[in-house]
């Protein structure tokens, strides 16, 4: 529903240095300028180091992604394109499987920010684009770092989490 405001967390605060990898695809120009640009400034904002690296389109975005986790040293990655609906059923394989992938690698511990756009027209891509505006790229950074943030809250946990021992083996140790 336009015009309805929404909540927004503030964004969280970090001791520790934050590296995010922009993952984009510029198949809208203009759109992934928008989308750049406010992803940019909100990850700057919370002290993040900012890398982009541009894809084809949006069905590469998951598999850069896995190789950069892989290969790359970023403690969370911002997903961002534009799939704009069209005449044929290529839309919704292109929306299900980058949003899929993302999900699966997110489930695997990944700190990801979905800011895919999928959308009827290129109006309504231009106006959740809009750095200035709704900021779907600023948002997907903010989902990001919010992420990061809570592996590193979980992450200095020193008991277990629920069926995990509270005790576990260290270079051969138990620690």
């Amino acid at each position: 529903m336009a015009g309805v405001s929404h909540f927004e967390m503030p964004l969280p605060e970090f001791t520790d240095p934050v590296r995010l990898l922009i993952v984009a695809s510029p198949y809208y120009k203009d759109i992934f300028d928008q989308q750049v640009a406010g992803a940019r400034a909100v990850a700057e904002t919370a002290g993040a180091e900012v890398e982009v690296v541009q894809v084809p389109g949006a069905l590469e975005i998951p598999s850069a992604i896995g190789i950069a986790e892989r290969m790359g040293d970023y403690h969370g990655y911002v997903a961002l394109g534009c799939v704009i609906r069209g005449e044929t059923t290529h839309y919704d394989t292109v929306c299900n499987d980058s949003s899929r992938g993302l999900t699966l690698l997110g489930l695997q511990g990944l700190c990801i920010g979905n800011g895919i756009l999928t959308v009827e027209n290129y109006e309504q891509a231009a106006v959740r684009a809009q750095a200035d505006g709704q900021n779907k790229g600023g948002g997907a950074a903010a989902a990001a770092l919010h992420l990061i943030a809570l592996t590193r809250k979980w992450g200095a946990r020193e008991t277990g989490v629920g069926f995990a021992p509270t005790t576990f083996a260290k270079g051969g140790e138990t620690v």
